[in-house]
């Protein structure tokens, strides 16, 4: 500390920007570890993206008593608003309500799936917010991450263990993908096989 006019005043300090590392903080990183999480964060949002899509079908083809129709579509478009901006744990709650609801649902086994859907949404969150530590020798890096419950998350992570996790979710979304097509229907947004959910003609 220096003495001003007989004051005591602390020194003061800022961060030197221009010499920091090329790619700070994540200069420490291979690069293949970047693209690894990038492409596995990109499959989480792709799920997201299915399962509002899923929602939509499930929804829209619901059959409903003529005099409930009118109240079931002030409803409806709230809940279509929703699932563009609800975060995956939301939409995997709606998305299994709207099963549930739809006479036609052909899973047998949604408890399940649901289940798998809210694990994976767990993860989601760690490789999406976690602080990424220095990596070790063989380049497995520890995310600091501490849930809602206060668990810490303490499992190295490298290329190897987010390849996984990416071909887990992309296979999470093909099943969501096909509880929409096992009835017959067309996924929306897509040119694939199954009665459109929309005809064209009433676009």
């Amino acid at each position: 500390m220096r003495q001003t006019n007989n004051k005591t005043k602390s020194l003061c300090y800022i961060v030197d920007k221009d010499g920091l590392p090329e790619n700070y903080p994540t200069h420490k990183h291979e690069p293949e570890f970047w693209e690894c999480l990038g492409r596995t964060v990109a499959t989480f949002g792709f799920l997201e993206e299915t399962l509002s899509r899923a929602i939509f079908a499930f929804t829209a083809t619901r059959p409903y008593p003529e005099d409930e129709i009118d109240k079931a579509y002030e409803k409806w478009l709230p809940l279509l608003e929703r699932t563009i901006s609800d975060p995956l744990g939301s939409l995997i709650y709606t998305f299994g309500k709207s099963v549930r609801e739809h006479p036609g649902s052909t899973i047998t086994n949604l408890d399940e799936f649901l289940n798998n859907l809210l694990e994976a949404s767990k993860l989601r969150n760690v490789l999406c917010h976690g602080s990424w530590r220095v990596p070790d020798s063989g380049g497995t890096s520890v995310p600091f991450f501490i849930n809602r419950q206060k668990e810490i998350f303490e499992t190295a992570v490298d290329c190897q263990f987010l390849k996984k996790v990416q071909i887990h979710t992309a296979e999470l979304s093909c099943e969501v993908i096909n509880t929409v097509i096992h009835m017959g229907l067309q996924f929306p947004g897509s040119n694939g096989p199954g009665t459109p959910i929309v005809d064209g003609n009433d676009i």
